[in-house]
């Protein structure tokens, strides 16, 4: 949890700091960038999601060359993407900004940021898979060292740059940028001295094998789909906030900060669930399996809660601590029930999703996920036609709930399956 809050915080000091300068454009330049690379890093997200669940599985079985193999292919993946980024950075840019519809100085602030950013794309990637290795080795405190290092200097930069040299938003993008180097050379070596302690070696072959590739693609390839669904919903979200006008797109920039600090502060239970499941798979253990699920539970939905709670009573005082335009906080405070009920509506899929990503049941998260898109866009006109801007808080709460109830389905069959795979007591 510790090292999942660190990522959201970032941004909600990217929007602190961009929020104290006098136009509302700067707010909205940085939501822009942000959503953009949202959706092109996070439809990345395999990298980590999908070495997660497989090196736990070979931790659970024992297996020390598999450990290093599913390292080496998911760094080597990461590193290839990156550089794709890169290369194709400006027919991406002419694909995505016209789908944000932000206009004007929203749009070149946006395109600003886009410029520098994109450059810490390998980094980027990377320390997706370090992390994803990291967690599956069970590790979350290498993991939370890792987060905080590239958080805390990307937090420290943001202000030097932004609030020191008036670099504005493009201070942000190259804050970015350089934490994000500095945590893959971090991540580097904090990999390494996990490895001293665990049997094994590096083998070409292992890493190259074919039947493993396959695997891993097939595996990356169903989060890829996951990931880009979910993405896309959110990319959806803020594209109608820009439609609505400045006033919303920067409302909703902030309480959006809000929801990833409670969101990726739940889904630290999904990462431990993951970790727990793939060894507990790994070792062909079902009551572990189901161990770790209802332990997860147990104190996610409390924490789910204390959430709600804290967003209800000290939800305009969060407000006001990022932003100090007026009409900003109006604005944003008129959306905050929504913000209060969302942690007790988003905690089941996120458990779900670990347990799923720990099983590698990549393929029922991936239908799950198709199917709760289309629902969501199918009421997303409806809703926001009905109720203008609170209608778009309506439709991402659905979307939430579908998340939950289309995962629930396959869960059965899951745990049916673990509980025949696994071995005889000794």
């Amino acid at each position: 949890m510790l090292s999942n809050v660190s990522v959201p915080l970032l941004g909600a000091v990217d929007t602190a700091v961009v929020g104290r300068l006098p136009e509302p454009q700067h707010l909205g330049g940085v939501a822009v960038g942000a959503a953009i690379f949202s959706m092109v890093f996070w439809v990345f997200g395999f990298l980590r999601m999908g070495t997660t669940g497989p090196t736990a599985q070979a931790l659970g079985a024992g297996d020390g060359d598999e450990v290093r193999g599913t390292l080496g292919r998911a760094a080597l993946t990461a590193l290839v993407l990156g550089a794709a980024v890169i290369a194709v950075q400006a027919p991406l840019a002419w694909a995505v900004f016209p789908l944000v519809g932000a206009e004007g100085a929203v749009a070149d602030l946006g395109r600003s940021y886009y410029a520098i950013r994109v450059w810490g794309a390998p980094a980027t990637l990377l320390n997706y898979a370090l992390l994803g290795w990291l967690l599956g080795m069970q590790d979350a405190r290498a993991a939370l060292v890792l987060q905080l290092a590239l958080n805390v200097t990307n937090m420290a930069l943001d202000l030097w740059f932004v609030m020191g040299l008036g670099w504005g938003v493009q201070g942000v993008a190259v804050a970015s940028v350089l934490a994000e180097a500095g945590a893959a050379a971090l991540g580097l070596a904090l990999v390494r001295r996990k490895l001293r302690g665990h049997p094994g070696a590096w083998h070409r072959r292992r890493v190259f094998d074919g039947a493993r590739l396959r695997r891993m693609f097939a595996i990356n390839g169903d989060i890829f789909v996951r990931t880009l669904c979910l993405q896309a919903a959110f990319f959806l979200f803020t594209a109608e906030s820009a439609r609505m006008g400045p006033l919303v797109l920067a409302a909703n920039a902030v309480l959006l900060n809000l929801q990833h600090v409670m969101a990726y502060a739940l889904d630290g239970f999904a990462h431990a669930t993951e970790a727990l499941t793939g060894h507990a798979i790994g070792a062909r253990d079902g009551r572990r399996l189901r161990g770790a699920l209802a332990a997860a539970t147990a104190w996610a939905v409390p924490f789910a809660g204390a959430f709600a709670l804290a967003y209800g009573v000290a939800g305009e005082a969060l407000v006001g601590a990022m932003t100090t335009i007026p009409q900003v906080r109006a604005t944003a405070l008129s959306f905050l029930p929504w913000l209060v009920a969302a942690p007790l509506l988003s905690v089941w899929s996120y458990l779900l999703d670990g347990l799923f990503l720990g099983a590698t049941r990549t393929a029922a998260m991936r239908n799950a996920m198709i199917l709760s898109l289309a629902l969501y866009v199918l009421a997303l006109q409806g809703l926001v036609h009905l109720w203008g801007a609170q209608g778009l808080w309506a439709a991402l709460m659905l979307l939430m709930v579908l998340r939950a109830a289309t995962l629930g389905l396959a869960l059965p069959p899951l745990l049916r399956a673990a509980a025949a795979a696994a071995r005889p007591a000794p």
